[in-house]
């Protein structure tokens, strides 16, 4: 709703370029605060009433930026809708690798798969609704009470705070977070936690990000600017990339299950860069949307695994993991079309768009951090009876 309103608000709201531009880093300001004040929330309550408040919350300040008449009031409106947003992001995925964690087998990407869905879902009606002239407040407040009705109904189906326990497969009695009482004094949230893979599972999901925000500010600019053609060509291959991601998302499950996720992040990441290098390397167009549509496929599963390892390295503070690694994540998709312009403006836009190439050899060198604890423990038992037999 937000983003493909964009041109009607700045419109409306008489915003420059300079000025959105500005509005946008405030937009991202605000949802990154939110995510690290979740996180310990979601802890001390669990995610269900974190999803369900968020959730409501976005339902109903969608509304602002459409009504926002000038620049002040839409940075209110932008600075509210980036809160309640950046609470959802961290919330719904906490909530996702409960339930995920729950069924037995991976569902992760499945999710992010009906998320994508929503964005082609949202900006076909937004599409619809404009060319019809049914008013832009109208259709908002259409789609805000059917996120209240959708919240509703789905309230009850959500879990609730489980109890501190080991993480799967994990034997770790730090792992585990002791009742409180007076005499047990509170201990950091990282305790038991191992930052290491915190720190690399932040730095992965920055890099993937940064690479997937890589083609949704660059791919159309890219085919327009590169092959000369009109922006409806430069539309298709923006289409294409994510029109294969969100199919592809809903494929990825089952591979994860059979192969495990290290392979998943790994081999998601080469095909990432061999349709980004032909995308830059193309000679034409139409080989250049093959290359972003192979990018989508690639780039489908990678972030799903990072979260769901982020959210079962403890349970204890699962909130804090998960806002720590959505955080850098969400800053490298903000960060990523901005270092892709600043090179290309000083060499050309291929040589900028070889970044997400450089994110995506960095991931697949780092996919092992995705690994479950019962597989590293597995690694180690072998590895250990291997140096006793040696």
């Amino acid at each position: 709703m937000w983003v493909a309103h964009i041109p009607v608000i700045t419109e409306r709201t008489g915003v420059s370029h300079d000025q959105l531009g500005g509005l946008l880093l405030l937009l991202g300001a605000s949802a990154f605060v939110a995510m690290q004040l979740c996180g310990p929330i979601i802890d001390r309550w669990g995610s269900r009433p974190t999803t369900i408040a968020a959730a409501v919350l976005l339902s109903v300040v969608i509304l602002g930026p459409v009504c926002a008449t000038g620049p002040a009031t839409l940075a209110a409106a932008l600075a509210a809708f980036g809160f309640a947003n950046g609470a959802l992001d961290v919330s719904m995925n906490a909530q996702a690798v409960q339930v995920e964690r729950s069924y037995g087998r991976p569902i992760m990407s499945s999710f992010h798969g009906y998320f994508s869905v929503g964005g082609l879902v949202g900006s076909g009606v937004v599409a619809a609704t404009l060319w019809l002239d049914t008013g832009v407040p109208a259709t908002v407040a259409v789609a805000g009470v059917a996120g209240l009705v959708v919240t509703a109904c789905a309230a009850r189906g959500l879990r609730g705070r489980e109890s501190a326990a080991p993480a799967p497969g994990s034997t770790s009695p730090a792992d585990v977070e002791p009742a409180r009482s007076a005499s047990v004094p509170r201990r950091p949230w990282w305790t038991g936690v191992d930052l290491r893979r915190v720190v690399l599972m932040a730095a992965v999901a920055f890099a993937l990000m940064l690479a997937e925000g890589t083609a949704y500010d660059w791919s159309a600019l890219h085919i327009v600017e590169t092959f000369d053609t009109n922006e409806s060509i430069g539309a298709i291959a923006f289409a294409a990339f994510s029109a294969a991601m969100t199919v592809a998302r809903f494929g990825v499950d089952p591979v994860a299950a059979a192969v495990g996720p290290v392979a998943v992040v790994r081999f998601g990441a080469l095909i990432g860069i061999v349709g980004m290098t032909v995308a830059v390397l193309a000679p034409s167009a139409g080989w250049a949307i093959v290359g972003w549509t192979v990018f989508g496929i690639g780039l489908a599963g990678l972030i799903p695994q990072i979260f769901t390892a982020a959210g079962n390295l403890t349970t204890a503070s699962s909130g804090r993991t998960i806002s720590v690694v959505v955080g850098c994540g969400y800053l490298g998709m903000l960060a990523g079309p901005a270092v892709v312009g600043f090179i290309s403006n000083r060499s050309s836009l291929p040589v900028g768009l070889a970044v997400a190439i450089g994110a995506l050899v960095f991931a697949a060198a780092a996919a092992g951090v995705v690994r479950s604890p019962g597989q590293r423990q597995r690694r180690s038992d072998v590895a250990r009876h291997d140096t006793l037999e040696g």
